[in-house]
């Protein structure tokens, strides 16, 4: 399984997001805090934005926030939301692979593969992965 610079950026940022709930941050903020490239986390924040997870505001008091609270959003979320398929093979979806012959089990177990990927990576919330102070914070604001 390959674990894209998209998904691992994208949940960083989404961390920074969520230590910070009563604030906008900017990308350059998130830029700098995770040192992840500015350009390409712009681009990774428009995908989070159309898939919900999070919300901006244009202007000198804007910034971006999380769309949901940081106890909602799953890391199979962030990883559906900037790379669609959580498992493909050869960049094809996993549901219609069959094989002839003496392979033909062979997807099943991509297909397990992928299931328990899932099944790990959507009971990872971003919440639970703050750092305790964090995760008081949020806990007082209600936000979790």
């Amino acid at each position: 399984m390959h674990i894209s610079a998209k998904a691992d950026y994208a949940t960083r940022a989404l961390l920074e997001l969520a230590c910070e709930p009563s604030r906008p941050l900017t990308c350059e903020a998130i830029a700098s805090a995770q040192q992840i490239p500015f350009r390409f986390l712009k681009s990774v924040v428009g995908e989070l934005r159309k898939a919900g997870l999070v919300r901006s505001q244009r202007g000198c008091e804007g910034g971006y926030w999380l769309g949901r609270p940081a106890g909602e959003i799953t890391l199979l979320d962030v990883a559906h939301a900037v790379d669609g398929e959580l498992i493909t093979l050869r960049g094809e979806s996993l549901a219609a692979l069959g094989y002839p012959g003496p392979a033909a089990g062979l997807p099943a177990v991509w297909r397990q593969v992928e299931a328990g990927a899932a099944a790990v990576l959507g009971g990872v919330t971003l919440a639970s992965l703050l750092p305790a102070a964090a995760a008081a914070r949020l806990d007082r604001k209600g936000a979790a």
